[in-house]
């Protein structure tokens, strides 16, 4: 589009509704996906996106699960996922995926009916003020009053979700301002804005890591895409430097690469703890070095680490906000791993056999552990690793159910994980949900425990009206599972409120028209899948696992003698 036609284009100016404006910038800025519960506050934008071509409308059962939805949009495209949700009860159910965005950096806004305008400061009807409710889970929260800067108001959303840290804004629109007509002016499309590392700096780190003699590479974060992923693998192979990932961010390196350490988060495997420790230089990219990353801030000394730290981060005010790095670079991921890719290689003879040792420690973990009971999930996620498409993607929640995932479970590429750094159940259903929408082609398996899928179970509805073949694993072992281990730890032999009493989740899922099995034992679950996936639709399969099989390496009841053993 020439210049003197787009110009034209914008300046054009016809009376509208605020509903009707606000649609057209959807399209302006690209939104081909919208994810929402409908509410009456907000009833104007529906009817404009009744006449809106190209964009889809995903009618959710709860607004958690439409939040989380556009959460896992954002997580695979890149591009703000769009969540619509009504005031009130709506906006507050929409939190629990605004959190997640927040903690995770994902890209997102959110879009809120609100009372008519007059109405404010009286406690109307569902009435709350999102600038004080949502303040700490959003990157920006405002109100449009005036139909006429509804433009103005959504180009900024777009820029604030995807620039610096990217995350998740909120936008609430009061129902009169909606129907009122104005004549606005209409924006060009939002453009990314990534931050890219200066010569000096990369001059710094090259000679800073030039002295190391056990140097690391922390991978998390958002920003990423799949050239950035393979950039990062050239400088490590050029290097012979190991690449750990961090906490629920697996995806960012092939864990089948030579040169992958494993995932430096719960349940870290002792040795990548001490090696990360014993590193004298961690070049760290994307992660904001949180709780989970760091071991509860105790693998990396604060406010000095003990190694030589390089922290990369697009927005400046997470460098030194916990850890004073050595040589902070503000950067974007994909830039800034370009630019690794590019380095000449430094040929230091050592680096290859800490890297191969540190490869060899990973591989080590992946041997299968036997848990009590018929049903084994470290030979289950042994089979999905092996037998899944490359590119399949793996969604789940919270639970020690993912302590298998993510141990066993080899991630090959990029946007083949959809989980939630900030430990939110219920995450899983909503976010196979939208992988499938985005590409129907690829292979999407939700894992889920029984207390974590019935947080959102009720998107199931979500998936059948919309025909998808994902495929549920529901981890069944009666109880809040994570939970119950920290109260066997800390109150061993006095259980309250951890038990749960589920439906039978085969029956379930076959009221929503899925494909579902029982599935008791190891043998049992191979045919099972396969029968699963041959119908490509919505399938559910039941895991029952022994309630003793609460860990990895730790039943129940060693949980508990170890506990009773410890008391005074």
């Amino acid at each position: 589009m020439s210049n003197a036609i787009e110009d034209a284009r914008l300046s054009t100016t016809q009376l509208r509704t605020g509903a009707q404006i606000l649609v057209e910038q959807l399209k302006i800025h690209q939104v081909d996906h919208v994810f929402c519960v409908p509410g009456e506050s907000y009833l104007a934008v529906l009817d404009a996106l009744h006449d809106a071509e190209g964009i889809k409308i995903v009618t959710c059962r709860q607004e958690g699960g439409a939040a989380m939805m556009a959460d896992a949009y954002g997580k695979l495209t890149g591009e703000p996922g769009i969540c619509m949700v009504t005031r009130g009860p709506g906006a507050t159910n929409a939190s629990a995926g605004l959190h997640v965005a927040m903690q995770d950096s994902t890209p997102m806004i959110v879009f809120i009916g609100q009372i008519a305008r007059n109405m404010v400061e009286r406690e109307a009807f569902q009435e709350i003020d999102y600038r004080r409710a949502f303040g700490q889970v959003a990157k920006w929260v405002a109100q449009i009053d005036d139909p006429v800067r509804i433009p103005e108001f959504v180009s900024r959303a777009f820029h604030t979700a995807t620039s610096g840290r990217p995350g998740p804004v909120v936008l609430a629109l009061p129902e009169d301002m909606l129907v009122e007509v104005a004549e606005a002016q209409n924006v060009r499309p939002y453009r990314r804005v990534d931050t890219e590392p200066g010569d000096r700096s990369l001059a710094e780190l090259t000679s800073a890591m030039q002295q190391a003699k056990r140097p690391m590479v922390l991978l998390g974060g958002s920003g990423w895409d799949s050239e950035a992923v393979r950039n990062i693998e050239l400088f490590a192979e050029h290097q012979q430097i190991p690449v750990a990932t961090t906490f629920r961010r697996q995806d960012r390196f092939n864990n089948q690469h030579p040169c992958y350490a494993g995932d430096v988060g719960i349940g870290i495997n002792p040795k990548l703890a001490a090696r990360v420790k014993d590193s004298d230089f961690l070049l760290v990219i994307g992660a904001r070095l949180g709780e989970m990353t760091t071991g509860g801030y105790t693998l990396i000394n604060i406010p000095v680490p003990q190694q030589f730290l390089v922290h990369v981060h697009p927005d400046p005010e997470e460098l030194g906000r916990v850890y004073q790095p050595s040589l902070a670079i503000t950067s974007s991921a994909r830039p800034f791993a370009a630019k690794l890719a590019s380095l000449p290689t430094l040929l230091n003879p050592t680096w290859a056999q800490w890297t191969g040792e540190a490869n060899q420690d990973y591989q080590a973990t992946l041997a299968m552990q036997t848990s009590p009971g018929k049903l084994q999930m470290s030979q289950i996620m042994h089979w999905l690793s092996e037998t899944l498409p490359r590119d399949a993607i793996i969604t789940n929640g919270a639970g020690n159910f993912t302590t298998w995932v993510h141990r066993f479970f080899q991630y090959k590429g990029f946007g083949t994980q959809l989980a939630p750094t900030s430990g939110s159940m219920g995450y899983g259903v909503p976010a196979a949900i939208a992988a499938k929408i985005i590409d129907p082609t690829r292979t999407v398996v939700c894992v889920a425990g029984d207390g974590d899928f019935m947080m959102t179970s009720q998107e199931l509805a979500t998936a059948a009206q919309n025909q998808l073949g994902i495929i549920i694993l529901i981890v069944n072992n009666g109880m809040y599972g994570t939970i119950r281990m920290h109260q066997e730890r800390h109150y061993p032999a006095r259980v309250v409120a951890t038990d749960l009493l589920n439906p039978d989740f085969v029956m379930l899922a076959r009221s929503y028209g899925a494909y579902a099995e029982l599935v008791e034992t190891t043998e049992q679950f191979a045919p099972a899948f396969e029968r699963a996936r041959a119908t490509n639709g919505l399938a559910v399969l039941e895991l029952k696992i022994d309630p003793q099989a609460l860990t990895i390496k730790q039943s129940l009841s060693e949980i508990r003698a170890v506990a009773l053993l410890a008391k005074p």
